[in-house]
């Protein structure tokens, strides 16, 4: 059975950083795409990034040129680097794989931006 392992939430103040961590239990060259969402409080939850197999690497607007994702091909992790945190980016995060045949979600972690 696949399993992605989410950490790195926290408490950040605005302007500071966290780096998120998505670790499989496969290889990750299984995967057709690798995504990060987020939920906030109240809302749908939402894209955040993408990276596919082959191709570009997609990230919504809101997040342009403060967040990155990454891959650790020898540790079969993904991260989501977060840089100048706003209190809009507060949310619970989710990394989710897909495969030809299913999708395969992680625990969420939790990302609060607060001072």
């Amino acid at each position: 059975q696949v399993q992605l392992v989410v950490s790195g939430g926290g408490l950040v103040q605005p302007g500071g950083s966290l780096r998120l961590s998505c670790a499989a239990s496969i290889s990750i060259f299984s995967f057709t795409a690798m995504e990060w969402y987020r939920q906030a409080p109240g809302k749908e939850r939402e894209l955040v990034a993408r990276r596919p197999r082959t191709g570009s690497r997609i990230y919504a607007d809101s997040v342009k040129g403060r967040f990155t994702m990454s891959t650790d091909n020898d540790k079969d992790t993904v991260y989501l680097q977060m840089n100048s945190l706003k209190p809009e980016d507060t949310g619970a995060y989710y990394c989710r794989a897909q495969d030809p045949s299913q999708d395969y979600w992680g625990q969420g972690t939790q990302v609060t931006v607060s001072s």
